[in-house]
C-alpha cells in the first residue's frame, strides 16, 4: 500500500484538483498510517489484503496515541492524547486513500467500512489564552539574539493577525517592503480555500517585524526563516511544524497552558475582538471564514460575559423587597 501514496497524491492534484496545502495534510496524515504499518511489520501489505480487522487496530492506536510531552511537564488531563476530531482527520486521509484505489479499479477493503467516531461534545470547546496569559507568552520571548526577535515577531504577528499557520508561513519578505516609516500596515493574502483577505498589523507587531527584517542577513523569499537550512525559499522557509514547535516552547517557558498552539493564539485574537464589542459579521472578516456558522464558535464568549455583567448591574438588588 505504501507505495501507492506517491500516486495518490498525484491523483489528488490532478484529477480532484485538490489544493496543495491539502495533498500536504493527506501526506502527513498518511505518514502516522506507515508508520503505523511499519512497526507492525506490515509495510509490505497490499491494498487487498487490508481487512477491516486492520482498520479496528489502526483506530485503537489513534485512541491511545499520545503527543510527545515536553520535559519536567505533566498532562492530567490527558491534553496530549488525539482529540476525536484529530482522529478524524487520520481517518478521513485514509478513506480518500480507499477511494483512489476504487476509482484505480484497484482491489481493496471499500471507503464506507472507515466509518467516523463521534466527536466528544468536550472536543468542541473553545480553547483561547486570557490578555495575561498572552502576554506571559509574548514576553517569554524578549531577548535580544537573532533567533528570539525572529520568535517574537511570530508570536506578536499570530496575535495580532489572526492568521492561520499555514497563511503565517506564506508570507514573504517583499510583502514587507514598504513598512519602514509605518506605524499601522495591512497586506493581502490568499487564505484557506484561495479565498484572499487583507490582514492587519498592530503596531507592537510591526515594530517585532521591522527589528526582525533589520538584523537578517539573508534575501530568501520567505519572511520567516531557517538559518540552520540552505539559503533557497523552500530549504529558508520555516515549516508549519517549526512554528508550532516555537509556540509550545515559549509556552512553556510562560508557565501557560499546554494546549497553547498556533491556532490557540487565532482563537484568542477572535475571543479579543468579541470581548471587545466587535461584531460577529466583522470577525469573520478578520478570520477569513467562508460560513459565519464556523465564526459563531465565539459567541459562547461573550454570552458568558453578558452573563456576568447582568449579574453583576442588574440583579435586582436594589429593588425594594
Amino acid at each position: 500500500m505504501v507505495n501507492h501514496i506517491p500516486d495518490f497524491l498525484d491523483y489528488c492534484e490532478v484529477e480532484k484538483g485538490l489544493r496543495n496545502n491539502t495533498q500536504k495534510n493527506y501526506q502527513r496524515y498518511l505518514k502516522k498510517f506507515t508508520g503505523w504499518l511499519l512497526a507492525r511489520h506490515l509495510e509490505g501489505l497490499l491494498p487487498h489484503q487490508l481487512t477491516s480487522e486492520h482498520i479496528w487496530e489502526y483506530r485503537l492506536y489513534l485512541s491511545r496515541y499520545q503527543k510527545p510531552q515536553p520535559a519536567g511537564q505533566v498532562d492530567p488531563d490527558n491534553s496530549l492524547m488525539l482529540k476525536k476530531s484529530t482522529q478524524n482527520y487520520y481517518l478521513i486521509a485514509l478513506r480518500a486513500f480507499l477511494g483512489y484505489f476504487v476509482q484505480k479499479d484497484i482491489l481493496c477493503l471499500p471507503p464506507d467500512k472507515i466509518v467516523l467516531p463521534k466527536a466528544n461534545k468536550g472536543d468542541k470547546t473553545l480553547k483561547f489564552l486570557s490578555i495575561e496569559q498572552i502576554e506571559k507568552l509574548l514576553s517569554a520571548a524578549d531577548g535580544v539574539d537573532y533567533l528570539s526577535i525572529r520568535n517574537r515577531a511570530i508570536l506578536e504577528a499570530l496575535f495580532s493577525t489572526g492568521l492561520r499557520i499555514a497563511e503565517l508561513v506564506a508570507l514573504n519578505l517583499e510583502q514587507f517592503a514598504n513598512i519602514k516609516n509605518k506605524t499601522d500596515f495591512e497586506i493581502g493574502i490568499m487564505g484557506k480555500g484561495g479565498n484572499p483577505r487583507t490582514v492587519y498589523f498592530s503596531e507592537r507587531a510591526l515594530g517585532w517585524i521591522k527589528k526582525y527584517i533589520s538584523i537578517r542577513q539573508s534575501k530568501a523569499k520567505a519572511l520567516f526563516i531557517n538559518l540552520q537550512k540552505e539559503n533557497t525559499d523552500n530549504g529558508n522557509r520555516l515549516t508549519c511544524r517549526s512554528v508550532e514547535r516555537i509556540v509550545k516552547k515559549y509556552a512553556v517557558l510562560a508557565g501557560i497552558p499546554l494546549f497553547t498552539t498556533p491556532h490557540t493564539l487565532r482563537h484568542s485574537y477572535a475571543t479579543d475582538l468579541m470581548t471587545q464589542g466587535v461584531d460577529l459579521r466583522t470577525v469573520q472578516e478578520f478570520l477569513g471564514h467562508k460560513n459565519i456558522a464556523t465564526t459563531q464558535i465565539y459567541t459562547h464568549v461573550t454570552n458568558k460575559r453578558l452573563r456576568d455583567i447582568h449579574r453583576q448591574f442588574h440583579s435586582g438588588k436594589n429593588l425594594k423587597p
